[in-house]
């Protein structure tokens, strides 16, 4: 079938509300060099998002305007020096944005085969997330068997993964969420201890279950003021991995634990790295991950579902905090 020169595509009219999201007609994107198009089925819902369309987030320079991090689909077209995939692969991809859209340009190192079993929206709702929480978990905070990680937000899209891949690789898991529905959702996953922080201290309550000793991983995208409690409930070594601040990005710390317990705290934005880290990511997740994904150890948690048109609902769904697991945008 021949690709059409227009698509519908979701715009951002100006910063704002969710109905700032309107869909449009755009021209269909060329691949560039390296780079498949996708005609694409479905499409991640991230925080990210929601922060571009606020105006918070702008793209990288030289990227699209149109949101949307992660897509699943069909290759239709090949760029210059392409050569992974071939016209009628499905596959799914990280991007730094296009997303919401018909059609999409993907850079081929960003794009992983979409394991047996799972629907075009499981698979568009893997990427964003799994590439977050491998690359901060594993590589920057070196999570390994036996450890304990806590995971902030257990019951968002980034925290479902990271319970159940920890769990996958032999850690023991702590989650905090904001509801006792979500807490179970937390312990249905894998989490060992899910703490409801609105009427539990959850630095209280991890000392606790590891006899004071705190905790050897913290995944943390609440920013403010768990900055200071992360580095009280982290055990001696312990790694602090900042990968949002929801709660705001400045903070009164104090600032001593760091040095009495050799702390490590690193943080890490996934949007603006190069092609080439965003590869050997991919490669190291098709190696590591992707076999427990097949084997269905693992897989995304999926919220609901909106078709395209219907953008500016799925980013009101998002932000009203009442989701567990992914939201995606389908075609």
């Amino acid at each position: 079938m021949p690709v059409p020169a227009r698509m519908t595509a979701i715009s951002i009219r100006t910063p704002g509300p969710p109905e700032v999201l309107v869909p449009e007609e755009r021209a269909v994107p060329q691949p560039g060099e390296g780079e498949v198009l996708v005609k694409v089925a479905a499409a991640g819902v991230n925080r990210p998002d929601v922060m571009q369309r606020m105006g918070q987030y702008p793209p990288p320079k030289g990227a699209t305007d149109i949101p949307g991090l992660e897509l699943a689909g069909e290759v239709v077209a090949l760029g210059p020096g392409a050569t992974r995939w071939k016209v009628g692969d499905t596959l799914t991809a990280l991007v730094v944005g296009g997303g919401y859209a018909e059609y999409c340009a993907v850079p081929e190192p960003q794009a992983l085969p979409i394991p047996a079993g799972l629907s075009m929206a499981e698979a568009a709702a893997m990427p964003e997330t799994f590439f977050t929480v491998w690359h901060n978990v594993f590589e920057r905070g070196a999570l390994t068997a036996g450890e304990t990680i806590l995971v902030h937000g257990g019951s968002s899209g980034i925290g479902t993964v990271a319970i159940m891949l920890a769990k996958a690789f032999g850690a023991r898991v702590f989650a905090t969420a904001g509801s006792p529905e979500k807490c179970a959702a937390c312990r249905r996953l894998g989490a060992d201890l899910a703490i409801n922080y609105r009427n539990e201290d959850f630095v209280a309550a991890a000392k606790a279950a590891t006899g004071d000793k705190g905790v050897d991983v913290i995944l943390d995208m609440v920013g403010g003021d768990y900055i200071e409690r992360n580095y009280d409930v982290a055990a001696v070594e312990g790694r602090i991995l900042q990968i949002a601040f929801l709660r705001g990005h400045s903070a009164k710390v104090d600032f001593r634990p760091m040095l009495a317990k050799r702390l490590h705290h690193t943080g890490s934005g996934l949007r603006p790295r190069s092609v080439a880290d965003k590869g050997r990511m991919a490669r190291a997740i098709e190696d590591k991950v992707w076999p427990l994904v097949a084997a269905g150890r693992v897989r995304p948690v999926i919220d609901s579902t909106f078709p395209l048109a219907q953008a500016a609902a799925a980013h009101a769904r998002l932000e009203s905090g009442q989701h567990i697991g992914k939201i995606v945008l389908t075609l």
